[in-house]
């Protein structure tokens, strides 16, 4: 068995084209949805993520702004940028780059975005609205991969076992809510777990979240199983690969995401999703 593909940049066009759709509807009343991203200092990979952000704006027809600030900037400077933008009716979404410089607190600036444009979906009034099924932000990369799922008719999760492989906050616990709330039974796994391969051999869904090589292999996993990989590492050779050994699983898995084409385009797409509800609801 060689498992099929999620070719994350063909579902990413079907699902800008439908965002474009919608947001040349708004124009006709008026509204063009905006996103402002801050980039503070000068992180190569981070100035690339900026880059795609800007460009995926324009081809979905947002209004798009982006302000670079030295990685001399001091807290207040930046939260007092954060708060201008809250109160910019023309900016429906605020995205802060991360990572920051070492003397700004990233917590206190994701909290001082108001949770009506907190796009990355990243705030605790976010993650909460989550927890409880509220309408709320969804954070973008998990968000993309329920959609993957989805392109595969896997909406309904009802009597699947889903695995997590992390528990970050970006990726890996709203993951596990979205999976929930999708009806599929839950299985978080980390570091601290003590028999990786036993719970993840049990999944219909395996979910690669933690940023280390081959974290999951061939033998790990179930035949027929769907497995998403979010993981973005680099190896010996310098390749991009992610946090599955590719070659070895699609072998025995049922569906797989490629790294790269996989998961990164779709969560570009779900933050111009995210951009696009917020000047719906504005």
């Amino acid at each position: 068995m060689t498992a099929q593909l999620i070719d994350g940049k063909a579902l990413s066009q079907q699902l800008r084209a439908d965002v474009k759709a919608r947001a040349d509807q708004l124009k006709t009343k008026g509204i063009v949805p905006g996103l402002a991203v801050i980039l503070v200092g000068d992180n190569q990979a981070s100035q690339v993520y900026v880059r795609n952000k800007v460009k995926s704006c324009e081809e979905c027809g947002f209004h798009s702004v982006l302000e670079k600030y030295d990685a001399s900037m001091t807290e207040a400077e930046l939260l007092a940028r954060v708060e201008a933008l809250n109160n910019d009716p023309s900016i429906h979404g605020i995205l802060v780059q991360l990572p920051l410089p070492k003397h700004i607190d990233d917590h206190k600036v994701i909290e001082a975005i108001s949770p009506s444009k907190d796009v990355d979906g990243f705030h605790v009034a976010s993650a909460g609205a989550l927890m409880v099924g509220e309408v709320g932000f969804k954070a973008c990369t998990p968000y993309g991969c329920m959609k993957m799922l989805e392109s595969i008719g896997m909406k309904d999760l009802r009597g699947k076992h889903a695995v997590v492989i992390g528990r970050s906050n970006i990726v890996g616990k709203p993951m596990a809510m979205m999976l929930l709330a999708a009806n599929a039974t839950v299985t978080i796994t980390h570091s601290g777990t003590a028999d990786l391969a036993a719970m993840t051999r049990q999944a219909d869904i395996v979910v690669a979240a933690v940023g280390k090589l081959n974290v999951l292999t061939a033998d790990m996993v179930k035949p027929g199983a769907v497995v998403i990989d979010v993981g973005m590492n680099r190896n010996a050779e310098g390749k991009l690969c992610g946090d599955v050994d590719f070659d070895g699983v699609k072998e025995v898995a049922g569906y797989i995401t490629p790294v790269p084409g996989g998961v990164g385009p779709m969560t570009i797409t779900m933050l111009m999703v995210n951009t696009l509800e917020s000047a719906e609801r504005a």
